[in-house]
């Protein structure tokens, strides 16, 4: 029996989670119930107060130590409360027999993945089993592997691509993704290994010389995120699909050296990621494979939103056409002073000069085009996106900014992938200009600014 259907069961909604939870729901009662008057006056009260303490504590944790911005909202502080109560049930029956110690146990272990499924669920971090698992996709492949170079074909003159190619013999109908090592050489940054989707127009009996698109995944985490949380192959195997193999090379780098670990995506004590995203990337890309690396794109999902921001800010000769998903308005490492000691060596002065508000009241980036997609339900994100839109408006950037369905979540980048990549295409050399999705757009307060719209990029 084949395994892929089963690996690709949703974890996040459908029978699966329900059943999970139905499950959970059981192990709870079954250790909740007890027919002693004590149990239900001294021991129950005692194991929900100290879940809801637990959870208090861990939330309190993650607000003064800071390991990822963002707070732990009350709906996973929520499920942290259930599991701690859980715990202190089953550790109250210890004493109940073998057999009822062992039930207890495996009715723990039951709410646990119930816990660890509405989490997830929450943010759509691992939609589905394979994710969950970790499992190797079965399009993953060694980039040596790869047919050694074919003839390329470049766009004409003034034309996309799309108008002149045409699928070749032996072009395989998906595309395949591959992990290399991205080394620092002007930045010395110490970076995880990076994820490539290499799109099926490149791995033909021809090559198309495409372009790049650059994603930075949330924080905490690390690349891969966007390969099992984001969906990315599945993605752009969508949109190759509908443009005969045709799709932007796709790299994912690592930016923050670690899974806890912030940079802020700047050059800073903290270390030179945005000098390793903006050049040491670019070369190794431009060295060992055979694309476009005149304009490339650079994307994002909540800190690797504001990362995308940041270098379209910072190197608009590099990166000119950005999506930024459900980013923050500033980096930051949970606040101002924090944020400033700890990258700036408390020089003010030195982080308004990477602080994109300030950039943009500084200077206007006629050329640059940039796609803001937020939840509608963010409470935190969407606000930030609206300030920081307006901002980007006022600066001469064309601007879009969308309010999708979701709050702050994994499904939330993956539309917004999905979406925002025929614009992307047309910026970049692959179709025609295409105008940015507008189904959920909503107005760009702010003055308005003259705006000059980038032609896309030549491919040659």
């Amino acid at each position: 029996m084949a395994l892929s259907p089963i690996l690709d069961v949703s974890v996040v909604t459908g029978p699966l989670p329900i059943a999970i939870s139905a499950v959970g729901a059981v192990a709870g009662i079954g250790l909740l119930v007890g027919r002693s008057r004590a149990w239900w006056l001294r021991a129950v009260p005692l194991v929900v107060v100290t879940g809801v303490v637990v959870a208090a504590a861990v939330g309190l944790a993650v607000a003064v130590l800071r390991p990822f911005p963002d707070l732990l909202p009350t709906r996973v502080l929520a499920w942290i409360a259930v599991l701690a109560v859980a715990v202190g049930l089953g550790w109250a029956r210890r004493r109940a027999g073998w057999v009822r110690a062992a039930l207890a146990v495996v009715a723990v272990v039951a709410v646990l993945g119930t816990c660890a499924m509405n989490v997830n669920a929450y943010y759509g971090y691992r939609p589905t089993i394979g994710a969950a698992l970790g499992l190797p996709a079965a399009n993953q492949v060694d980039l040596a592997q790869l047919p050694a170079r074919p003839p390329v074909w470049t766009a004409r003159p003034r034309q996309p691509l799309a108008h002149s190619w045409r699928v070749p013999p032996g072009m395989p109908r998906t595309g395949q993704i591959s992990t290399v090592t991205i080394p620092g050489k002007r930045s010395h940054f110490p970076a995880r290994p990076a994820w490539l989707y290499i799109p099926p127009a490149y791995l033909g009996s021809l090559r198309a010389r495409l372009p790049v698109l650059v994603l930075i995944p949330g924080q905490p985490g690390g690349p891969e995120d966007w390969l099992l949380a984001g969906r990315l192959a599945a993605v752009m195997d969508a949109f190759a699909a509908a443009h005969d193999g045709l799709a932007p090379v796709v790299v994912v780098p690592d930016v923050t050296g670690s899974s806890l670990g912030n940079t802020l995506c700047v050059d800073s004590r903290l270390g030179a990621a945005e000098t390793y995203v903006a050049e040491d990337v670019p070369v190794w890309v431009g060295a060992h494979l055979e694309v476009d690396t005149t304009h490339m794109a650079i994307g994002g999902f909540s800190f690797g939103g504001t990362c995308a921001l940041q270098l379209a800010l910072r190197r608009p000769d590099v990166y000119r056409t950005f999506l930024d998903v459900s980013g923050q308005s500033q980096p930051t490492l949970g606040d101002l002073p924090r944020t400033v000691a700890a990258a700036f060596a408390g020089d003010t002065a030195a982080f308004q000069r990477v602080d994109p508000l300030s950039e943009m009241r500084a200077r206007t980036y006629p050329g640059t085009a940039g796609l803001f997609v937020v939840g509608r339900d963010d409470g935190v994100y969407r606000p930030q996106a609206e300030q920081v839109a307006a901002a980007a408006k006022a600066a001469g950037v064309a601007v879009t900014l969308l309010e999708v369905p979701g709050e702050h979540s994994w499904a939330i980048a993956t539309h917004s992938l999905a979406a925002g990549l025929p614009w992307i295409a047309g910026r970049t050399g692959i179709l025609d200009p295409v105008p940015p999705p507008t189904a959920n757009a909503v107005p760009v307060a702010g003055p308005a600014a003259p705006v000059t719209s980038a032609p896309p990029v030549r491919v040659g």
